[in-house]
């Protein structure tokens, strides 16, 4: 890697990234030591550390490098943490949260984008993630196991059914919610058997993840 490429990812740390609060040791470690630049598509490879979001298949996106910043560090996944990610796209979140966690499992609804993702990190030889190709907000998805952290990495409308139940004791669930232009980025915490805390975070926006739309309104 050149010394340009690499001038370029700490500018994106220290000049986008951390200006917006995201001061967390390790995160800024993961956004510092995982490649960007491998999980984005070719064309679009010279826009890798840019303030934009960049276009996936199917309508999809990477985040913008502070939005990812911002997640993990409201997530705050320790070495011993098992991680559910509900959209996988390209890879770069999934392989940021395999860096600060013990291991990832990565819903993505998209078959080639699973694959394209399973490729990228395959590649970067990261070894504690898998990915399964599935509808993670259908009634049928199921998991057997509960997490210690689970993120939500596309909008929804209203917070779907089914993710607190699977979240272990002191376990976090990350999600935007709302309509555009003002989103609300939500931190849900399990305090108990049946008690959870939640936290509004920071206003953002996000392509909604399929099926968590909002109800189209009808009106006569």
């Amino acid at each position: 890697m050149s010394m340009d490429v690499e001038q370029i990812r700490f500018n994106m740390v220290e000049q986008q990234v951390r200006p917006w609060e995201v001061t967390n040791a390790r995160v800024l470690a993961a956004l510092t030591d995982v490649p960007r630049e491998r999980y984005v598509p070719v064309a679009y490879r010279s826009l890798a550390f840019a303030d934009v979001a960049l276009p996936l298949a199917h309508g999809e996106s990477m985040m913008k490098p502070v939005l990812d910043g911002r997640i993990l560090q409201a997530v705050d996944v320790e070495e011993q943490d098992s991680v559910l990610e509900v959209g996988t796209g390209s890879g770069f979140l999934t392989a940021c949260l395999a860096y600060l966690g013990r291991d990832v499992e990565s819903v993505e609804l998209h078959a080639d984008l699973a694959d394209l993702a399973r490729q990228n990190l395959l590649e970067a030889r990261v070894a504690n993630v898998q990915i399964r190709h599935a509808d993670a907000l259908s009634a049928g998805f199921s998991c057997n196991r509960e997490f210690d952290v689970i993120v939500l990495g596309g909008a929804v409308a209203v917070e779907p059914a089914g993710f607190r139940k699977l979240l272990k004791p002191a376990g976090r669930l990350f999600f935007v919610r709302g309509e555009g232009p003002a989103m609300e980025a939500v931190l849900i915490t399990r305090t108990g058997a049946s008690e959870f805390r939640e936290q509004s975070l920071f206003e953002t926006e996000l392509p909604y993840l399929r099926g968590a739309e909002p109800k189209k309104q009808f009106v006569l």
